[in-house]
């Protein structure tokens, strides 16, 4: 994945929506953490790996990337509000499948890692919080690419979302 170009693109987005919404000097940081931990619980549903109640298997895996992928989206729009952008290295694990177990303990890594960011707004608790996003992304089967190339087609829908008047 060229995560300096996701980043670019990403500050490209944000840009276009601040202006647009007149929000340039609104404080976002605590806004766009919410929206990554709404997104990462939307994604926890669609995979459905906590609901051992139910026999109905996960969403496709087209919908459950696309949850993925609009976490990417604000996971690197908070990393642009910190200043945190021009860290671009992460490398990013093997595709494999975890069991159901084992995904929600990586969404708890997760969820544990957004609230230190959001305690202690460093550098390195951001890039933890990258990371283990990138472990549940591998973890799900999705490959480098596969999520590299949906983040440039969900980016250009919210373009598009936004120039309709999403």
């Amino acid at each position: 994945m060229n995560f300096k170009e996701m980043f670019l693109m990403q500050k490209k987005l944000d840009k276009y929506i601040e202006d647009k919404h007149l929000l340039s000097s609104e404080p976002l940081l605590e806004r766009k953490i919410m929206a990554f931990q709404v997104e990462v619980a939307e994604l926890i549903n669609e995979t459905r790996c906590f609901k051992f109640w139910s026999e109905k298997g996960p969403s496709e895996r087209e919908v459950i990337l696309e949850e993925y992928v609009d976490g990417i989206h604000f996971l690197l729009s908070t990393g642009i509000e910190l200043n945190f952008n021009d860290h671009s290295n992460y490398d990013y694990p093997e595709a494999s499948h975890s069991s159901d177990v084992e995904l929600v303990g990586l969404f708890f890594e997760v969820i544990d890692h957004i609230q230190r960011l959001r305690k202690e707004k460093t550098r390195a608790n951001y890039e933890k919080l990258f990371l283990e996003y990138l472990n549940v992304g591998a973890s799900l089967g999705f490959t480098e690419g596969e999520i590299g190339q949906a983040y440039m087609q969900k980016n250009e829908v919210n373009h598009t979302r936004q120039d309709e008047g999403y």
